[in-house]
């Protein structure tokens, strides 16, 4: 049996700290079923945004004849634009796997890896689809050890429970992202960022597109406000049921129906059950796209053979450091259940590689990790949401600024507004923010949040380019704030 002294399962953010193993001298074995370079590089963020700029110049064309200028579309070689994504993306996963192939402090073993005990993992297949087919097989039956295990194996599709599921030739995000022809109609079953990102790719190429979401906003994760504003403007485009669960759904004729009953939250906001004698919607369209949140991939690594737990959801249980409870054991990213967000895994693995090689461990602060959609119009946050302040009883103050009321926002003709909320000290609890570039405007606030004083007065006394679209931010921390929280609403002002 080879031993190790480091081992990855999972070829994502897992690898930054595998080369930092490697670069310390220690002997590094990578474990990866797929294609190298994880989610977001092969079927997440990548291609997905890459996709999604196409789809944002088309629009900034239509739109074209509000700033009296006649455009028109000729054509667009849909084919062409995904055809040249997911080449550019093969050839990065190909050029990772070429490095870990030729260097000689890196072992890569091609198939899934399971846990024998804490320490032992075996390696079985690499016939996985997706995975090269020059490597196929040839670890089967390996098993290594290492002293050090770190668990990055990352999140899949999920789907729900849907009758008649299993019958019906049904998309996740990884085969929509690489269908050559835009459907003329599509269903999404979901209503978070991925239904909301798919949904402005095809809708915008000429797609008509129904979403279906249980939750009464699309983006339930963003501040309400937000959510319900981008669900409104959602619901100028496309078929936006919201408040609707996807009960059934079969095909025939290369048709796919969806039968959806509504359905209702408790006060938690948690548990929901479809509504008794609710009306039934029935939805069809030419292909399915199941969008219905990612399930961690624990259940393929037989942790029953390690001391390493998961909780109810199936992510794995760490410490504040990320180590899990298996002694030697450490875990990060999707897998972990944090944040399933491409920069969230890298900061995590920031966080693994300080603790495992430097000399005082830090716990992880999560305190200002922001998100961003990139829909139409797009989306972002950073911090606490007025809900969550509200239900801790917490005191704060919000403000909100409209793009349009400044210079550079009016000139866009930009819908959307910037939500600041603060402590009744100054402090920056959070913003949220739904219009142009909001992944953008968002960063200052990080920056002042991580590295600032992580006041108001840090946006407030920064000067900001005078008439560019971060003015809009600098305002809406600069107004006067209207008290939340405990029902007041006297003006606080700092």
């Amino acid at each position: 049996m080879e031993e190790f002294d480091f081992l990855v399962i999972g070829s994502g953010s897992g690898l930054d700290v595998a080369n930092v193993a490697a670069n310390r001298g220690q002997s590094v074995a990578i474990v990866e079923k797929g294609p190298l370079g994880g989610t977001c590089l092969n079927r997440g963020c990548i291609p997905s945004k890459q996709l999604l700029y196409h789809a944002d110049v088309y629009e900034t064309i239509e739109r074209a004849d509000e700033f009296h200028i006649d455009a028109e579309v000729e054509g667009v070689e849909f084919a062409e634009i995904v055809r040249e994504v997911t080449e550019d993306v093969g050839e990065s996963s190909d050029s990772i796997r070429r490095g870990l192939r030729s260097s000689d402090q890196h072992r890569l073993f091609e198939g899934e890896g399971r846990f024998v005990d804490d320490h032992t993992i075996e390696i079985s297949g690499g016939e996985d689809e997706g995975s090269p087919a020059q490597g196929a097989g040839e670890d089967d039956g390996t098993r290594v050890r290492a002293e050090t295990i770190l668990i990055a194996a990352g999140t899949r599709p999920g789907v729900p429970p849907i009758d008649g599921i299993e019958d019906v030739d049904y998309l996740t995000s990884r085969e929509a992202l690489q269908l050559e022809t835009p459907p003329d109609r599509l269903t999404i079953v979901g209503g978070g960022y991925i239904a909301a990102e798919l949904g402005h790719f095809f809708g915008t190429f000429g797609t008509d597109v129904t979403i279906l979401g249980r939750r009464p906003n699309l983006l339930p994760e963003a501040d309400e406000e937000v959510a319900a504003a981008f669900t409104e403007l959602y619901g100028e485009r496309f078929a936006v049921q919201t408040g609707y669960a996807a009960t059934g759904v079969h095909e025939s004729d290369s048709e796919i129906t969806v039968e959806a009953m509504p359905y209702e939250y408790d006060d938690d906001g948690e548990s929901g059950r479809v509504v008794d004698g609710g009306e039934a919607l029935s939805v069809t369209a030419d292909e399915l796209l199941v969008a219905a949140g990612r399930v961690p991939n624990t259940d393929t690594l037989a942790l029953e053979n390690t001391a390493v737990e998961t909780d109810a959801d199936g992510f794995v249980e760490t410490d504040e450091y990320l180590r899990t409870d298996a002694e030697g054991v450490w875990a990060l990213g999707d897998i972990v259940g944090e944040y399933l967000l491409k920069h969230s895994a890298n900061h995590e693995a920031r966080a693994v590689m300080r603790n495992l090689f430097g000399d005082e461990p830090e716990p992880v602060d999560y305190s200002a990790m922001p998100f961003a959609v990139f829909g139409s119009p797009e989306v972002a946050g950073v911090g606490a949401t007025e809900e969550a302040l509200r239900a801790e009883g917490a005191e704060y103050a919000t403000n909100t600024y409209r793009y349009d009321e400044t210079a550079r926002g009016k000139a866009m003709h930009a819908e959307g507004f910037v939500k600041a909320i603060i402590d009744l000290e100054g402090e920056i609890l959070g913003c949220h923010i739904v219009g142009p570039d909001a992944s953008t405007l968002i960063q200052e606030v990080v920056t002042a949040m991580t590295a600032g004083s992580g006041t108001v007065r840090d946006i407030r006394e920064s000067i900001h380019v005078h008439p560019a679209l971060p003015e809009v931010v600098q305002r809406a921390f600069s107004g006067q704030f209207t008290r939340g929280g405990d029902g007041g609403h006297d003006h606080h002002h700092h």
